[in-house]
């Protein structure tokens, strides 16, 4: 757009907030009072929502911003951001003419941790042009550093995809049993509920036995038996499991037998 904003010395000009979750929930905010749609998205009005100065720069150098005040609106639950709902979720902050709906983006970003104070939460904002710090050049590792079923893997994902039901909920330990599935299959593994109060929510596998499956993410207690959701197998990266149970160790990406960093400190004993 061609609009310029603060040209003039009186206009009415308030900052958005939109907020782009993982699992495709999009919420949006304005610091003016009443609710703005433009954009395509309704953006509630947050009053309390202040924002910093934003900085941003011509070189490589990441941009900065900060808000304070957008995660106490009465649309984000507590219960969301200790679930880890926000974490990674896209940032879209910037100027609206709440008069003609103009608006221009002035930052990019994500959400990094999300971390509580008392009653209020805060979260760290990253830069756009932080992915340009990213080291992408390999490191050599004992174990594959390829995605399970991603790129290098080469093994279909939708091959190690299952849809199962829930049979058993603990919540004293954030253990689950789901039916007609074996769950040593799913160490190191991903569940993503279609149904039930966290419809939508990815969890990762953290333990698996045949008491059930241990995920990262707090369960809810109202999830009802036969939830249904979709399951991806896991894979602990190692030689042995890509040869023995994927027959895929032509295409692992790791070098198992290099000699590890403790090489220069060894010596012959007798």
């Amino acid at each position: 757009m061609s609009r310029t904003f603060f040209a003039r010395e009186l206009e009415g000009v308030a900052t958005f907030w939109r907020i782009h979750r993982r699992d495709g929930v999009t919420l949006g905010f304005t610091s003016h009072n009443r609710d703005l749609w433009f954009g395509g998205i309704l953006h509630r009005a947050a009053p309390g929502m202040v924002p910093s100065a934003i900085r941003r720069t011509s070189d490589l150098s990441p941009d900065s911003a900060d808000v304070s005040g957008a995660l106490g609106h009465d649309s984000i639950s507590a219960a969301d951001l200790a679930a880890g709902l926000f974490d990674n979720a896209q940032v879209r902050i910037g100027a609206v003419d709440w008069e003609t709906t103009e608006f221009a983006t002035l930052y990019n970003g994500s959400i990094g941790s999300v971390s509580s104070q008392s009653d209020s939460f805060n979260a760290e904002l990253r830069s756009a042009k932080a992915e340009l710090e990213l080291d992408f050049i390999p490191r050599t590792s004992p174990t594959c550093r390829a995605k399970f079923c991603g790129q290098g893997c080469t093994l279909s994902a939708v091959r190690f995809t299952h849809e199962a039901f829930l049979s058993v909920l603990n919540l004293d330990e954030n253990r689950i049993q789901f039916t007609n599935i074996d769950p040593h299959l799913f160490a190191d593994g991903e569940i993503r509920w279609v149904d039930g109060p966290q419809a939508g929510q990815r969890m990762l596998v953290i333990a698996a036995n045949s008491d059930g499956l241990t995920v990262d993410v707090p369960l809810d207690a109202q999830l009802p038996f036969g939830t249904r959701a979709i399951l991806i197998e896991g894979c602990d990266h190692t030689l042995a499991t890509c040869a023995d149970r994927f027959g895929n160790a032509v295409n692992f990406q790791g070098e198992p037998y290099l000699p590890g960093n403790d090489l220069l400190a060894r010596y012959p004993s007798s």
